[in-house]
């Protein structure tokens, strides 16, 4: 459960640390409006793959989309365009 708390708080910013745990972040407020959000190392990592998968299954379906509008490269096609890239030849 996330934890909300006014920025002020970071005076003693070794009470709001003491808050911080995985899959538990605690959101600053300024103005009574979300500013920050400081979350445990190991949930920043986790959100970093997550990024990371997400773009990947984006590309994947980009290709997926262009290869039905634009036709599906034959097994033997593909390896002789890897051959080529291959040996610095386009």
């Amino acid at each position: 459960m996330p934890t909300i708390t006014p920025i002020s708080d970071l005076r003693n910013y070794g009470n709001v640390l003491e808050k911080v745990e995985i899959g538990s972040p605690v959101y600053l407020t300024r103005n009574g409006r979300g500013a920050y959000s400081i979350r445990d190392m190991a949930d920043a990592e986790n959100f970093q793959k997550a990024e990371a998968m997400i773009q990947l299954m984006c590309e994947l379906n980009a290709g997926l989309r262009s290869a039905d509008e634009e036709g599906w490269v034959s097994e033997e096609e593909l390896e002789k365009q890897l051959k080529l890239r291959r040996h610095g030849r386009k």
